[in-house]
């Protein structure tokens, strides 16, 4: 649909364009460069393989967003470990070493066995 700019609806098409502008970029932004890897060509399939991955890393992205506004031992855990790439980096490392039954006996083993370094800068 076609926007005309006029005198009465200047004001409203920027702040609609800029709070598009905003939800890209802080999207992609995360997808690209907090673990989620979305910068890498997927596209080695035949037809559909590139699809099929970034769809599974945008399921990846909205699971962890949910996890984040509603699951308190995944919040405590990223509150502890900072960064979303150092979780990332120590699930890959615990479930590199350790077979766990579920994600609750994961989530649990890191909250009250194990005791993480705090790292040094958590931007």
């Amino acid at each position: 649909m076609d926007h005309f700019v006029q005198a009465d609806n200047v004001a409203e098409l920027v702040i609609s364009g800029r709070a598009r502008w905003k939800t890209e970029n802080e999207n992609h932004n995360v997808l690209k460069t907090k673990g989620y890897h979305l910068e890498h060509n997927f596209g080695h399939g035949e037809q559909h393989l590139a699809s099929f991955l970034l769809t599974l890393n945008l399921l990846a992205f909205l699971f962890h967003t949910v996890l984040h506004l509603a699951d308190h031992s995944y919040q405590k855990i990223r509150l502890l470990l900072g960064t979303r790439k150092r979780f990332f980096q120590d699930l890959r490392t615990l479930t590199t070493y350790f077979v766990f039954d579920s994600w609750r006996h994961l989530l649990s083993f890191m909250l009250d066995e194990f005791q993480p370094i705090r790292p040094v800068n958590s931007s």
